[in-house]
């Protein structure tokens, strides 16, 4: 494995009897990157983590993290990596200390648990029971559970499902501050904005298989090139003159409002040149660029499911 991996993971296959949740996975995951694997529930998202962090024994193919095999070397994998479970709950009326205290004995050398609540935004909640936890602060602590053994990879597995915006971006912020300390986070996800604003490469799981890997800025460039300008403009020969750019593909009018469809950068350029050659008075210009969300559409033909 290059020295820059952690995680490589070759042709991974899972199936429950005759389902088949994971279909000839691969994938590598560098040292420091955010890496997200994302997709509709149902993808193989969580059976590919749970094989990658050992919880699960894979039918076929080869992982290694950390130069680890996550099943023969399970305990020694186990000393090293940190795990937050989609699922995760604990005891009604365990306290967020006692929590962390328990996590801290099951390793030799622990982090600092105080810290790690200061650095959270839990400390005034050490004294709480986990039942009075609102939804963010429950989450703040499982990642805290996840990094108590001051792990080399975190585990993330749909961290911010069910949380409200506020609570979601709080969540974000702190898995950025987990990379910014050398860190190497692999999360999944099957909110496209999440992944495109966390991580440094995605691969897109389909039904069972990895569709494509890449940044997401390389895989909107890749496999979405369409723009979109939006023009509101009194001008009667507005639509006609649109249509006409060599980068157009189509013009949809409604009134004085136009939606100028095409590919690449330069037809915003076309598109402000026309309207300066002509002198159109202009209420509206907006551009719309596709995102992550438009490649998985593209992709796979098919909704994101919640």
């Amino acid at each position: 494995m290059p020295s820059d991996h952690v995680i490589k993971v070759e042709a991974l296959r899972k199936a429950y009897g005759r389902t088949v949740a994971v279909a000839d996975v691969s994938f590598t995951v560098r040292r420091g990157e955010i890496f997200g694997l994302i997709g509709p529930n149902g993808a193989g998202k969580t059976t590919t983590l749970e094989c990658v962090e050992g919880l699960l024994a894979p039918d076929a193919g080869r992982i290694a993290v950390l130069g680890l095999d996550p099943v023969r070397d399970r305990r020694a994998l186990q000393l090293r990596i940190g795990v937050q479970l989609q699922e995760a709950q604990l005891q009604k009326r365990i306290k967020v200390w006692e929590a962390i205290a328990f996590w801290q004995s099951l390793y030799p050398d622990p982090a600092d648990g105080d810290g790690l609540l200061r650095q959270l935004g839990l400390d005034e909640k050490r004294n709480a029971w986990f039942m009075t936890l609102s939804g963010g602060q429950k989450q703040r602590l499982f990642i805290a559970l996840a990094l108590v053994n001051d792990p080399e990879v975190v585990f993330l597995d749909e961290l911010t499902t069910g949380l409200d915006p506020q609570a979601r971006r709080a969540i974000w912020d702190l898995v950025r501050g987990i990379r910014e300390r050398g860190k190497t986070v692999v999360l999944t996800t099957h909110l496209m904005e999440e992944a495109e604003r966390l991580c440094d490469r995605v691969a897109i799981l389909d039904r069972a298989r990895i569709v494509d890997v890449d940044t997401p800025a390389a895989l909107v460039e890749r496999h979405c090139q369409q723009r979109t300008v939006v023009v509101a403009t009194d001008s009667g020969s507005a639509a006609e003159r649109f249509r006409a750019l060599p980068t157009t593909t189509s013009v949809r009018s409604d009134g004085h409002r136009h939606e100028i469809a095409g590919r690449g950068d330069a037809l915003v350029t076309d598109v402000i040149r026309t309207i300066s050659a002509h002198g159109m008075p202009v209420s509206e210009f907006r551009t719309e660029l596709p995102n992550l969300e438009d490649v998985f559409l593209t992709l796979t033909g098919r909704s994101i499911r919640a």
